[in-house]
């Protein structure tokens, strides 16, 4: 293998070398290229790496980027390019202890894919989903990829070193990274409030616009059509009218879901370790749901802007205002229902989706339970029967999801070791007896699949048993399941998959419904854009105007299939710039940190709105325009040159 040969698709790249401080050469990288790319050999990175760094635990490297887009750092050994995704803030100098186990080991044991995959830490965060896994016994080089980046980027990087013992992540030069109002302190943009006083004026001149605005018109109250008519129940219901499937709303308008994820008052912030990245730190607030142990002091500048806005009791000024926002742009569901427990009697109520959990306690593996034990269904029947019953005479309710993006599937012979590996249980006595005639990748599978539909028995029959009235949503599956794990979720009321692309593959959508014969439903899908110090998301548009653009692509796109019955974006506030428990640090909101609304994406979800109706009904066909991805390339580009695939 000729080591110093580009990749395929990749371009010519400028490298300049200067001499830092401390005699090492400094090494620049400019992203010019649709597949930019630069590879080194360890003598022309540290003359003192060795090639075998079986001994060693961490790759350290200093650098400076001027971009938040992610970068795919690889390893080159004799035989393979094992390489991850490395999320850097931007136009500040950093030390970035890399973990080596990300590119020996595969994925772990999580709970979701998102915790499988993002892996934080303090100077940056990297995301280990792709790029593969190997021994590090005789590495020669690293290589640096950007795909489609935007404002030719620059790379800089001054050290590289091994370490057996975990240096620390730090931020060299240029503390702290945050300014109070949680914003990113090493960029401008248009609207970015300096004082308070900016910030309550670009407040009053949205809430004027606001009020001047309405709601789409040809809507109930729930938000169905109200020139449509089918039975109405008092509850959602789906049904296929002429061929296209709808939800039906309780006074039976047909029902096209635009709905949003996240929609709440913050959104924690790791602070334990990085206190000085941060001007100023408001108080702090419960980790999030989910959050590991050992997640350390959390806040929330969302939730400081809001107290700045509203003073203490800001929920009902808060509920009241996000209601009016969603019907002005045209979105007509919540992800929970917090904003309709807050609005109060005169307040808008939406129509909203539920989770529900509670079941997960004891040991897990890949979020799955001990199917078999004596206890599982006992418990599923009372963790339902007390998160539903308040919720089971509601018309607003949509319906229940019963997980989300189990990471398992195409990974069940892991499953199995898994299970083998740990604490006594029924499912391990199980497996052990299905395995003790012969052990192959048919039996593990099978085995796998006969306690998920365990699984899902159970909690189907306790649902529909405690509440009768609403929609079971299923689960929100990631990535592209395997067929025989679709073939499971026939028992759903919905078939529901997260899926971030430009737009909906047309035959994924179509070998789902072929095997559940179920309407689906987009949970989450995205487009951010490398902006505010914040990463991309999982699909990118180079500005805020294609992401508008991106975002009526999708939508749209999505609606001209008969099967599809909405889109769930993820989610209504950008996350943290200094990341959320996951490292996760998103460029995705509606809404930015500081209670401002994007408007370009607004602009365009009001026009794509505004035609679901005739999109869906196959009156009028979806929009042309496809987003820009980079100032040198787009999403047809990225599928041609069979760019890694995304969820």
């Amino acid at each position: 293998m000729l080591f110093l040969a580009k990749l395929a698709g990749s371009m010519a790249i400028l490298c300049a070398l200067a001499r830092p401080a401390g005699g090492a050469e400094l090494k620049t990288i400019v992203f010019d290229q649709p597949v930019s790319t630069q590879q080194w050999t360890l003598k022309e990175l540290n003359p003192d790496l060795p090639t075998d760094w079986t001994g060693y635990n961490f790759l350290v490297l200093e650098f400076r980027a001027s971009s938040s887009q992610r970068f795919e750092l690889g390893l080159q050994t004799s035989d393979q390019l094992i390489s991850k995704r490395i999320h850097p803030f931007p136009g500040v100098w950093v030390r970035a202890s890399i973990p080596l186990r990300f590119y020996r080991q595969g994925l772990g044991n999580a709970s979701d894919l998102a915790a499988t995959v993002n892996q934080p830490r303090n100077s940056y965060w990297i995301n280990i989903e792709g790029g593969g896994n190997g021994p590090t016994t005789d590495v020669r080089g690293l290589s640096f990829v950007m795909r489609f980046p935007t404002g030719a980027p620059k790379l800089e990087i001054r050290s590289v070193t091994l370490a057996r013992t975990d240096p620390g992540d730090d931020i060299l030069e240029g503390k702290p990274l945050l300014d109070s109002f949680g914003q990113y302190t090493h960029l401008e943009w248009n609207g970015k409030p300096h004082t308070e006083t900016e910030l309550k004026a670009a407040w009053t001149a949205e809430a004027d616009a606001l009020g001047h605005a309405s709601s789409l018109p040809d809507r109930d109250q729930f938000g169905g059509f109200a020139s449509t008519q089918a039975k109405a129940t008092g509850f959602f219901r789906v049904e296929q009218i002429n061929g296209v499937w709808w939800f039906v709303d309780p006074e039976g308008h047909w029902f096209y879901s635009t709905g949003v994820n996240g929609i709440g008052t913050g959104i924690g912030t790791r602070v334990t370790g990085r206190e000085d990245y941060f001007a100023s730190l408001p108080a702090p607030v419960a980790p999030r749901a989910g959050a590991p142990a050992n997640a350390g002091r959390q806040v929330s500048f969302y939730t400081a802007n809001l107290q700045r806005r509203y003073g203490a009791d800001f929920m009902a000024p808060w509920a009241a205002l996000t209601s009016e926002r969603m019907g002005a742009w045209g979105l007509n569901t919540s992800y929970g229902n917090t904003v309709n427990n807050a609005v109060g009697a005169a307040g808008k109520k939406r129509a909203y989706v539920m989770s529900l959990r509670g079941w997960q306690s004891g040991t897990q593996v890949m979020g799955m339970p001990d199917v078999y034990s004596d206890a599982f269904d006992q418990l599923v029947d009372r963790s339902i029967a007390s998160q539903v019953t308040p919720l089971k005479d509601d018309p607003w309710l949509l319906g229940y999801f019963i997980g989300n993006e189990p990471p398992w599937p195409g990974r069940e012979s892991q499953f199995v070791d898994l299970v083998l590996q740990g604490p006594a249980s029924a499912m391990q006595s199980r497996f052990q007896a299905g395995l003790a005639q012969g052990d192959t990748p048919e039996k593990r599978r099978d085995l796998v699949l006969g306690a998920f539909e365990r699984y899902l028995a159970v909690i189907n029959t306790a649902l529909k048993k405690h509440d009768p009235n609403h929609l079971n949503l299923g689960i929100r599956f990631g990535g592209t399941p395997p067929d025989y794990v679709i073939r499971l979720a026939r028992n759903f009321d919905v078939y529901t998959l997260n899926k971030y692309r430009y737009e909906p593959p047309p035959e994924q959508i179509s070998n789902v419904h072929q095997l559940t014969g179920r309407p689906v439903l987009i949970g989450e899908f995205h487009i951010g854009v490398p902006d505010r110090g914040m990463a991309p998301g999982l699909v990118q548009a180079m500005s805020q105007e294609e992401r508008g653009l991106a975002y009526s692509y999708y939508v749209e796109h999505a609606a001209a299939h008969p099967e599809v019955i909405g889109t769930h974006w993820f989610e209504w506030i950008d996350e943290p710039v200094s990341g959320r428990n996951d490292g996760e640090n998103y460029n995705i909101g509606w809404i930015d940190v500081t209670d401002q609304p994007y408007a370009e994406l607004i602009k365009a979800a009001e026009t794509t709105h505004a035609r679901l109706l005739d999109i869906h009904s196959g009156k009028v066909p979806p929009t042309g325009r496809r987003a820009k991805t980079s100032d040198i390339g787009n999403a047809t580009e990225a599928n041609q040159l069979g760019l890694p695939a995304i969820q």
